[in-house]
């Protein structure tokens, strides 16, 4: 099969037999990517063209929007971001997406999510929440597994420059919004809470874990507070690539700086070999809409990364929709497996594979 692999590597990609794509999915490197929000579910939407060996470790600390009214009703852990992450990897109908996908205009479900309720449901039946995500997980035929970081109900508690503290997701944007502070550190209440056994395991035998993208303090760093996980990605001999978010965020690191995410990252606990960063220039017109609320493009400082010791990796990943500076799935996923290929090439008919598939742009 070696053979023919390499001489698919000369084959125009269109013409490529489904199948041989297929077992280079396969064969495709074992991924662990911790966040939560857009950011983790926009990744996931196109890593799996790339591999179909993907965890993705959700954060619980939501509290907003449907998921918190759930959370504060029903006592379920937030499954908005939960849900976006299986949608994201699931294998299904369109029809099923656009019915997961649903969200109520009317009465007392306005607002919230069907996929949202499901979980409730398999929730009740199950017993437990993580219990509920695994059966979603094998409804939906995901590729992969998307597991919550942890079991237990969390809040996450920041405190600010000036020694305040604020406890709840939507509190703290509120609050740094408010009060123009830089948030020093975030925690978790209690912070006793253990990861499920999987994540670890998932991130014992990765190859290759992901850090972002996505909101700094509220999606990607509190993965790291739960007991357990900062431990195993830093002892894990994995390559651990942070993907930089394209713009500051308003309510949460407006004025840092590139560096300041990775020093933030570093400082709770995490670990980056690679900072992965948007080239592309954001047109005049779509930057003009984020001023009102202080966001800017981010662009690394070489000698900055150099003195933390993470190297830099750039590519063109802005959005192709013009509405709002996020990243693009395909072009994402692309630059993340691009940098694996770059830093940390395979040997052998598993790096055949893995070039194969770097083939469609």
């Amino acid at each position: 099969m070696e053979e023919s692999v390499k001489e698919y590597l000369t084959m125009p990609y269109e013409r490529i037999p489904e199948h041989v794509l297929r077992l280079a999915r396969t064969a495709g490197r074992r991924v662990v990517a911790l966040g939560g929000g857009t950011g983790l579910s926009t990744l996931l939407l196109g890593l799996k063209e790339y591999t179909e060996n993907i965890t993705a470790v959700v954060t619980v600390t939501d509290d907003g929007g449907g998921s918190g009214a759930l959370r504060r009703e029903f006592g379920i852990l937030p499954p908005g971001d939960i849900r976006n992450c299986i949608l994201a990897l699931a294998n299904t109908s369109t029809m099923m997406s656009q019915l997961l996908s649903y969200r109520f205009a009317q009465g007392s479900l306005e607002g919230q999510s069907f996929g949202n309720l499901f979980l409730l449901a398999l929730n009740n039946i199950c017993g437990s929440f993580p219990e509920a995500v695994a059966d979603m997980n094998r409804i939906l035929a995901v590729t992969g597994q998307v597991l919550p970081v942890c079991g237990e109900d969390l809040s996450l508690s920041a405190t600010f420059a000036d020694g305040s503290r604020v406890v709840g997701e939507t509190a703290i944007t509120s609050a740094k919004k408010e009060r123009d502070l830089d948030i020093r550190s975030v925690s978790l209440m209690p912070d006793t809470a253990q990861a499920l056994p999987q994540a670890l395991e998932a991130i014992e035998e990765a190859e290759l874990i992901i850090l972002g993208p996505g909101s700094l303090y509220t999606s990607i760093i509190p993965n790291l507070l739960v007991g357990g996980v900062a431990q195993a990605v830093r002892r894990s001999p994995a390559m651990k690539l942070y993907v930089l978010n394209i713009m500051t965020q308003e309510g949460e690191t407006e004025r840092y700086s590139a560096a300041d995410h990775v020093k933030a990252l570093i400082r709770h606990g995490g670990a980056a070999d690679i900072c992965l960063y948007n080239t592309q220039e954001i047109p005049a017109k779509l930057a003009s809409r984020y001023m009102p609320e202080g966001s800017e493009q981010l662009r690394p400082n070489a000698s900055d990364f150099r003195q933390l010791g993470v190297r830099l990796f750039g590519g063109d990943m802005l959005s192709r929709n013009g509405q709002l500076a996020r990243h693009d799935p395909l072009r994402l996923a692309y630059h993340v497996m691009l940098a694996a290929e770059t830093f940390g090439r395979r040997p052998g008919q598993l790096g055949d594979y893995d070039r194969l598939l770097l083939r469609k742009r």
